[in-house]
């Protein structure tokens, strides 16, 4: 799961370079060029088979559409001056791999940027959380709500989904989501999605999404004699700088950021080159509080 995982982001590195070069040479894309856009990079990986779901490729308000399926002929051109929003992944004979990113291809307002940044929070909360074996995926789920729900914000799906090895992308029976009916406790290898967003009807969608490894935390007490349990990151590929509000996040949360970003560089930089690794390293810069 581990390599698979950065042969795709190789493969997402790839595109993104190319898709912004052709956003800012004014070329018309709809949401479905740039699906099978990415299809075409992926595809030239070692050991892909297939796409592991259907391409979410959503355009301002399209991209409120939770699960929105854009359709030749009647799906939007990508605008430019609103938030893209880009949930996709691949199957590979390794591994499957499932990630959301939300970009803004020119200037975000102040509303973009704030949710973008408290989705972020929330999703670096759940990163970071540990808990006692045992543990019900439901009561992870408000880690990720918190910083929305500070403002009366919310989202209308669950927070994450477990994943299958090689196998389905989405496969239980673990979850971690408000519907507190799920009692499965999450255990050390299972793996599951990281995807708090927001959505503004008839405007924009946020969502930001890595996978996630449960693995056992040597914490300094087992308070009760138990395990305790946290995440190790499956995912490497960057989070756009410019939408994230400095003003809304602490300097651990700053830390968090810069620390993942070195961590794309290292491992995913060896696997590209030229305008793409270019790309890369200017999406992995340090980020400094004001």
């Amino acid at each position: 799961m581990q390599n698979c995982h950065l042969r795709d982001a190789a493969a997402l590195a790839q595109f993104w370079c190319w898709l912004e070069e052709e956003i800012h040479n004014n070329v018309e894309l709809t949401e479905v060029d740039v699906a099978d856009k990415l299809l075409e990079f992926r595809a030239k990986k070692e050991g892909f088979l297939d796409t592991s779901f259907d391409t979410i490729s959503g355009s301002g308000a399209n991209g409120a559409i939770i699960h929105y399926r854009a359709e030749r002929g009647s799906c939007s051109v990508v605008d430019p001056n609103k938030l893209f929003l880009l949930d996709s992944g691949a199957q590979y004979i390794d591994g499957i791999t499932d990630i959301t990113r939300t970009v803004h291809f020119g200037e975000p307002t102040a509303r973009e940027k704030e949710c973008f940044t408290r989705v972020l929070k929330g999703h670096i909360a759940l990163d970071q959380a540990v808990f006692p074996e045992n543990t019900p995926g439901f009561v992870l789920d408000a880690f990720a709500r918190s910083s929305l729900w500070k403002i009366g914000l919310d989202y209308r799906h669950g927070t994450g989904h477990g994943v299958g090895a090689a196998l389905n992308v989405h496969e239980g029976p673990q979850s971690i989501s408000y519907r507190y009916g799920n009692t499965t406790p999450l255990q050390k290898g299972m793996i599951v999605s990281n995807e708090p967003g927001y959505y503004e009807d008839h405007a924009f969608g946020i969502r930001i999404e890595n996978l996630l490894h449960v693995q056992e935390i040597n914490t300094p007490n087992r308070y009760g004699g138990i395990e305790y349990l946290g995440f190790e990151k499956l995912i490497f590929f960057p989070i756009q700088a410019k939408l994230v509000d400095i003003s809304l996040i602490s300097d651990d949360e700053i830390e968090w950021l810069n620390n993942y970003h070195s961590q794309v560089w290292e491992k995913v930089s060896p696997l590209v080159e030229g305008s793409a690794r270019q790309w890369l390293w200017n999406n992995t810069r340090v980020i400094h509080k004001r």
